[in-house]
């Protein structure tokens, strides 16, 4: 057996550095506490059966899949019988004319993210200042969110900051935001939050009426953005529901189900956006 001098114990350190820059990937990148913590939790498959490789393939993109509807549509990304999701219940229960619904799997980086990186994500309201969506009259992409902040509660509209991240999940909280809409101006909006046995639920409201100049757009409570956040096998599962009801003649004037998927798009992307920075 040869024994190891110096000069070999340099060039096998180089070659293992080597190796580290050349494949990360392949080194392991878990504890044996992260391998029990993962085996505990669902998989994509466990909720959302049946998926296809192509569907797969946008869900674990960037943005995640979209699906807008025009009025009296069908959503399709229905989660499996038992799952404990509720959001679908909920939404329809307000019979919404508009549907919208999204499904985004966040791949895990340095850490596996649990509820609380969820709740903390979500608590980030003025990071929706700004966010860009592309307008089509426009022809450029421009923030849908010309000003995002957190309010003292339904009817004092005082500005108060977001919060420091929690170090523990409540039970359930609500929030009151103040979100200057490119399009519709000022527009207010209640977020309900509440944890169950697998990930958190997060509602999205308007608790005031929504114009545009003169008219009417939507009125109190007639359109809501349903979030759910599981940590899964695979990274953070972010699916969203939205349901959104409007006049016949406002219809004519704006293309709802594409403002409804924009809004979406922006939330999912704040969310997704705030869970990467976790570390």
């Amino acid at each position: 057996m040869h024994k190891l001098n110096s000069k070999n114990i340099f060039l096998a350190a180089s070659l293992l550095c080597s190796l580290v820059f050349l494949f990360p990937s392949r080194l392991p990148a878990q504890t044996p506490m992260d391998d029990i913590r993962l085996n505990t939790l669902r998989s994509l498959d466990d909720i959302f059966p049946g998926l296809g490789d192509s569907r797969k393939k946008e869900i674990f993109g960037e943005a995640g899949l979209f699906r807008s509807y025009d009025k009296n549509g069908s959503l399709e990304l229905l989660p499996a019988s038992g799952s404990g999701i509720e959001i679908i219940n909920t939404i329809m229960k307000s019979k919404p004319a508009y549907l919208a619904e999204s499904l985004l799997v966040i791949p895990y980086s340095d850490k596996i993210l649990d509820k609380l990186d969820a709740y903390n994500a979500l608590g980030r309201i003025r990071d929706l200042k700004g966010r860009l969506y592309q307008s089509y009259t426009r022809k450029q992409s421009i923030p849908l969110f010309e000003d995002a902040t957190r309010l003292d509660n339904a009817k004092r509209t005082n500005p108060i900051p977001d919060p420091t991240p929690a170090k523990e999940l409540p039970q359930s909280e609500t929030v009151y935001m103040r979100l200057k809409d490119t399009n519709f101006g000022n527009s207010y909006y209640r977020g309900d939050m509440s944890p169950g046995p697998f990930g958190i639920t997060y509602y999205i409201t308007n608790y005031k009426t929504i114009t545009y100049l003169i008219f009417t757009v939507m009125k109190e409570e007639k359109f809501t953005v349903a979030l759910y956040l599981e940590p899964l096998r695979e990274g953070m599962l972010v699916y969203s529901v939205a349901g959104a009801d409007a006049s016949d003649f406002i219809a004519s004037k704006i293309h709802i189900p594409s403002a409804i998927e924009k809004r979406l798009a922006v939330f999912i992307g704040w969310v997704s956006d705030n869970l990467k920075a976790v570390k």
